[in-house]
């Protein structure tokens, strides 16, 4: 949230040694067969971030190199055809403020896990309806443009503004303080091209606003996604406005949808 409004924003192997009797030889086979039978839709995708759970068919059937993984097709066709870059936001659960943040990168048509994170959103979870103030984090397909933050910069590729402005008011949780250290706007409810402190909005003061990709304190935010210090200067140092990233951020029931 804006620093100055005083808003908050807050598989295993089976070894078969020196076995010369066929019967022993398919007997293990059949055992191999039956545990990876159990496994069934346990088998985890690679481009699948760890943490997040795969409720749909097994890898064979459902991986597609062309898509974000477990991202359906309502937010799928948001994603425009020129990004290269996917940060994704997997929330936990409608209501949970965990969630585990992916980047993806497209190489050619194929778009290949880069790095993954843990991370905090909403304290209240997600909606598709943000509004001022209810502490939960929106659903949706947003474009990352700028950055900023109380540091100077990292080395960022997106416009970075540093600013003693952004710093978290004193009279938060001491833990709260460094949050906007490294700041990502992401493109809800503002206006592009300007640092992510900028008050305008839009779409009006109540649908909210100043929803960042920011530092974390170890909960939820009041509508942000949080990321470590180290976590925050790796994107900020790897995201090109060359290659139009986005953000796709949801809980996984709405992202699956």
């Amino acid at each position: 949230m804006d620093p100055r409004s005083g808003a908050q924003c807050q598989d295993g192997p089976v070894r078969i040694d020196g076995v010369r009797r066929v019967v022993v030889v398919v007997a293990a086979l059949g055992t191999l067969l039956t545990a990876l039978s159990a496994c069934g839709t346990a088998v985890r995708d690679e481009g699948e971030p760890e943490g997040v759970g795969h409720a749909g068919p097994s890898r064979a059937e459902s991986h597609d190199p062309t898509r974000i993984p477990n991202v359906g097709d309502r937010l799928q066709r948001r994603i425009p055809a020129e990004s290269g870059q996917v940060v994704a936001v997997y929330g936990e659960g409608r209501d949970s403020a965990q969630s585990t943040v992916v980047l993806y990168t497209r190489h050619g048509t194929a778009w290949q896990r880069t790095r993954s994170w843990a991370g905090h959103n909403g304290k209240r979870g997600w909606t598709t309806d943000h509004r001022s103030g209810d502490r939960r984090s929106p659903v949706g397909v947003f474009t990352l443009t700028d950055a900023g933050g109380v540091l100077d910069d990292p080395g960022a590729g997106l416009p970075y503004t540093q600013d003693p402005s952004f710093a978290a008011p004193r009279w938060w949780a001491e833990s709260h303080w460094h949050d906007f250290d490294y700041v990502i706007a992401i493109d809800y409810n503002r206006v592009k091209g300007t640092p992510p402190n900028d008050p305008r909005r839009p779409e009006g003061e109540e649908r909210g606003g100043s929803i960042w990709l920011h530092m974390d304190h170890g909960s939820g935010t009041s509508g942000c996604v949080s990321m470590s210090k180290s976590d925050m200067e790796y994107l900020l140092r790897t995201l090109d406005p060359d290659r139009h990233p986005v953000v796709v951020m949801g809980d996984r029931g709405e992202l699956a949808a």
